[in-house]
């Protein structure tokens, strides 16, 4: 493994341990040439996944893509990052058990967001929004209406009142 601060190639494992889930296992490293300290992962991949993009374009899955952008779509909910990992873990799964090569970015998306549906209705909206291009509030309307199930009724205009203005009152004057 090579050190990410001096480029050095002989890094030595100081600590191996199980990660919370059990589905990796982390690595505390040290370089011997500069001293520098650093963690790495190491997971279970079953097979190469491609993704096959909207414009075409073939690029290798990765994982770390998925994290963040579950991530920016959870940024400032109260979400436990073991759910975020459970969710993650179980999307890189079922792409490489799929038993298919490539993968169409529509079906991680799809994926992305039921799971994302059953954890956090706001983070739920925010990926949508972005993976499906909303142009307007209509969008958001339609999928609000089907998170809660109905769609919402038209907003009415509503009828304008004049206003009358109140009338005045004077204070009292305080006496000297």
């Amino acid at each position: 493994m090579r050190c990410p601060y001096c480029g050095g190639s002989d890094t030595q494992v100081k600590d191996s341990r199980s990660s919370e889930d059990g589905a990796a296992i982390r690595r505390r490293r040290v370089c011997p040439d500069c001293a520098g300290r650093f963690t790495t992962f190491e997971r279970v991949q079953l097979r190469e996944v491609t993704v096959l993009k909207r414009s075409g374009k073939r690029v290798p899955f990765d994982r770390d893509k998925l994290q963040s952008s579950i991530d920016v779509a959870l940024r400032k909910r109260a979400v436990a990052p073991e759910r975020v990992e459970r969710l993650v873990s179980g999307i890189t799964r079922q792409l490489e058990s799929s038993g298919e090569a490539e993968v169409p970015s529509e079906t991680i998306g799809e994926l992305v967001m039921e799971g994302l549906k059953g954890i956090d209705d706001v983070a739920y909206v925010r990926f949508a929004s972005v993976y499906r291009n909303f142009r307007e509030p209509k969008d958001f309307e339609d999928l609000l209406g089907t998170l809660t199930g109905s769609v919402p009724p038209p907003a009415e205009p509503e009828a304008e009142e004049e206003a009358v203005p109140a009338p005045r009152r004077r204070a009292p004057r305080a006496r000297p």
